[in-house]
């Protein structure tokens, strides 16, 4: 019965038919499995762990080491795997901390290469761990290092047999961005040919692709450049300046978040108040009545307008006769002597004052008949452009940055009803094109990206209906506190993280739906759509996962 149950919970993932385990070879040398567990519940529908380590055993003896990436726990014990484990957790539906990807590629690499020291579990990784890392063992010659690409690149393994087993919650999102950064940094595969072949071994066709959530993507694209830029890598505060919205729905809350405890957490930065919101031009796209939330899901963005105007940092805007940033190529991020935001022009068409003080009368109307309550004046408003500017200068102290949105409407008795989730995680060593320039970033620049584009909930693109069309974040580096992040060489000891509580912890999720009022967040809104993540769930992100053997094919089953 439990067979059958983790083959159900699996769906369209095939098993490793030698073991009717659910893992795969992504290659001879790298093998992605979902988490094991060796404890109830969720050993009915997980590896069991035993099996998975009889496996391990029987396939590769005892050249074979794990490395885990779940902040939420691991389900087991080290010492349940004779302590042949790594750790390096970031949440579940994230990208990692881009600081912790040169550590984990050079800890897989010494392990298959056997040219490095494993560092002990009590020798975690420290702030500023990684900065001054001992460069020995890059004298590897050229030719050596062109042979082991191209034997790797074709499929065989390292001379010595070992594998490393990577796994996180479902062996796809978190395992995949790690396995495929490992073949593009460490293999010399292109971004393209890392990401189809997790795809080919881990997802059953039809069922889209192995990494699909936007900002791992992103980050698997961050790699493919650190690489081709000699691997230089800066982690240094930055400030985000401001936040430019276009089609801003009324009842939206904007947070800025940053990575915390080595990367397990998802910690709060900044939410913007209402004080610290300009609209630059009203009229918001839709209300916040029933009507316009069928509105909203049944109507995609309208097209951008052929001109539109540039908003600067004062709030005002240029001449749309005047030439602007609008009529250049796109480019990672803008360069300016000074922040300004004179590149995102795709403002909503405006719209009628007369047409929308109707349409916003009939959405107060539907919003009394539901609530029986008159629309809340103070809610957060909306507009067709609008700025988010911190009171306060908000310096980051790292590089990796999410943006969250959240839209709610009040309801009943004390409850809101959340519409709206989306985030999206950048770095601006990389948007200011830091690998392109010698690892010399641009000093200030504007990230931007259209609601289409960002994480949705648990980091897939279902988002609930639109709270924005597009935004750009102004940032700027600090001056002080930059820390070169370089990878260990062969020869180094490899930081380890500090591994998650093996039992699991509680964590948070965004969901849909009634939500309770906030106090924490009343100067903002009074909703939440933070969830409670202590017990384990099973969902869609284990949708289409198949199992697959070293040369892709599923073998017989043995027991």
């Amino acid at each position: 019965m439990a067979s059958l149950l983790r083959q159900i919970i699996a769906g369209p993932r095939a098993r490793h038919a030698d073991s009717n385990l659910d893992l795969c070879y992504v290659t001879p040398f790298i093998i992605a499995t979902s988490g094991p567990s060796g404890t109830y519940p969720q050993l009915a529908y997980r590896n069991p762990l035993d099996k998975l380590v009889a496996f391990l055993d029987k396939s590769h003896g005892e050249d074979w080491c794990i490395w885990e990436f779940r902040a939420e726990g691991t389900g087991y014990p080290d010492k349940e795997v004779r302590d042949k484990v790594r750790h390096y957790p970031f949440p579940d539906h994230h990208p990692p901390p881009f600081a912790m990807l040169p550590l984990v590629m050079a800890s897989m690499r010494n392990w298959l290469t056997e040219g490095g020291k494993e560092k002990s579990k009590t020798d975690v990784a420290t702030d500023g761990a990684a900065e001054g890392a001992s460069k020995e063992g890059e004298a590897t010659t050229e030719a050596e290092k062109d042979d082991t690409k191209v034997a790797e690149k074709l499929d065989k393994k390292p001379g010595n047999g070992r594998v490393v087993v990577v796994h996180c919650k479902a062996g796809k999102g978190r395992s995949g961005t790690m396995a495929c950064s490992y073949l593009i940094s460490e293999c010399g595969w292109s971004k393209a040919e890392a990401l189809v072949r997790f795809t080919e071994r881990r997802m059953r066709s039809g069922f889209g692709q192995g990494v699909s959530i936007p900002s791992q993507l992103r980050y698997v694209d961050y790699v493919s450049r650190w690489t081709a830029g000699g691997k230089k890598y800066v982690e240094r505060p930055v400030e985000i300046i401001e936040v430019h919205t276009w089609g801003l729905r009324e009842g939206v809350k904007v947070a800025v978040e940053i990575f915390g405890e080595e990367g397990k957490k998802i910690e709060t930065a900044h939410i913007f108040t209402k004080k610290e919101r300009l609209v630059v031009e009203g009229g918001s796209p839709g209300g916040s009545g029933f009507k316009d939330w069928v509105t909203d899901m049944a109507n995609p963005a309208p097209a951008p307008p052929s001109k539109s105007r540039t908003i600067a940092l004062d709030g005002t805007y240029g001449n749309e006769n005047e030439p602007t940033a609008a009529s250049e190529p796109a480019t990672p991020a803008t360069n300016n002597s000074s922040p300004s935001v004179d590149k995102p022009t795709a403002l909503a068409p405006k719209i009628g004052l007369a047409a929308k003080s109707a349409k916003v009368s009939a959405s107060a109307a539907i919003q009394r008949a539901a609530t029986g309550k008159e629309p809340d004046s103070d809610a957060e408003a909306g507009g067709q452009a609008v700025i988010f500017r911190p009171s306060e200068p908000l310096i980051l102290p790292s590089s990796d940055i999410n943006i969250d949105f959240e839209r709610r409407h009040r309801a009943r008795y004390g409850m809101t009803m959340v519409t709206s989730v989306a985030h999206v995680w950048f770095n601006p060593f990389f948007e200011g094109n830091g690998p392109e320039q010698g690892g010399k970033p641009d000093e200030n620049g504007v990230f931007e990206i259209e609601w289409d584009k960002m994480d949705g909930i648990k980091g897939s693109l279902r988002k609930g209906t639109r709270a924005l069309d597009r935004v750009a974040v102004v940032w700027r580096f600090a001056d002080q506190g930059a820390r070169e992040v370089v990878e260990p060489g062969v020869e180094s000891e490899v930081p380890e993280m500090r591994a998650a509580d093996w039992k699991g912890v509680g964590g948070e999720r965004k969901e849909l739906g009634l939500r309770t009022e906030s106090p924490a967040t009343a100067d903002v809104s009074k909703a939440s759509s933070v969830g409670s993540e202590g017990e384990e769930e099973e969902d869609e992100d284990v949708e289409g996962v198949k199992s697959s053997g070293p040369g892709g094919e599923e073998i017989k089953d043995v027991d």
